[in-house]
């Protein structure tokens, strides 16, 4: 069985499981590029397979600090969180107050010190930082704009040059990781809407009569591709769909 690693390996996969070039395909070129997209576009929406947790930096800029947003790629489907910005003025030398405590809670758990209670206390401690002192911002992220705004001072919380962290997931490009192209449910997705638009195309000819006393039915053809369809959209919420994030509060 041929594995598809291109678009053009992966279009070729999809017509000959409809029959081609035994069977005429009567789909255009252009339609056949079309529900390649609109397989793509689906599959990246619901797949948890087509996509990836990935944590991307960005320099900030004088722009940035302006407008109060920074330019997210449109790879990127849903932004989870920005990572924690720290001020300016906070230091990690010796003389820190964080970091005395830390080196005071490790040496602790060499000689008398107990691991749970390091825990513990850690916890705690991440529980008053974020009652007192917060750094989770409050973001608004838009895919179709490509901006990310994040709801803050600028020009006192962060500087120009400093780096933002986001956590997010982005698609995993078929063009780099030409295996998305093999991938079992994007195969049949694609061949289903194919079949679905030769139906459609084929249902202006429905009672005709060919040489032969052939008879067109487009009909059938566009209600089994639909039966599919509506099979595999039930397959991807079910099995693959990324699990819905549940936010207390």
């Amino acid at each position: 069985m041929a594995k598809p690693n291109s678009r053009q390996t992966f279009i070729d996969y999809c017509l000959r499981s409809l029959g081609a070039p035994v069977v005429e395909i009567n789909v255009d070129d252009d339609q056949v590029e079309d529900r390649v997209d609109e397989a793509l576009q689906f599959y990246q929406h619901y797949h948890a397979d087509a996509i990836e947790k990935v944590y991307l930096k960005h320099q900030v800029t004088s722009t940035d600090v302006t407008n109060g947003w920074i330019p997210i790629t449109d790879m990127v489907t849903d932004v989870i969180r920005v990572m924690p910005i720290r001020d300016t003025t906070s230091t990690n030398s010796l003389f820190d107050v964080k970091y005395q405590i830390h080196l005071n809670d490790v040496y602790n758990l060499g000689f008398l010190g107990s691991l749970v209670d390091y825990t513990m206390t850690q916890q705690w401690l991440s529980l008053l930082d974020g009652i007192l002192d917060p750094d989770d911002k409050h973001i608004s992220f838009d895919r179709h704009k490509n901006q990310l705004r994040i709801d803050m001072d600028w020009e006192k919380e962060v500087a120009v040059d400093q780096y933002i962290v986001v956590e997010c997931y982005r698609i995993i490009d078929p063009a780099t990781y030409t295996d998305v192209w093999n991938d079992y449910f994007l195969k049949k997705y694609t061949t289903s809407l194919i079949k679905q638009q030769w139906g459609q195309n084929l249902l202006k000819f429905e009672g005709m009569t060919m040489p032969g006393g052939v008879q067109f039915n487009g009909r059938q053809i566009y209600e089994d591709a639909l039966q599919e369809i509506e099979k595999l959209n039930e397959e991807v919420r079910l099995n693959w769909e990324q699990p819905v994030d549940f936010y207390i509060g």
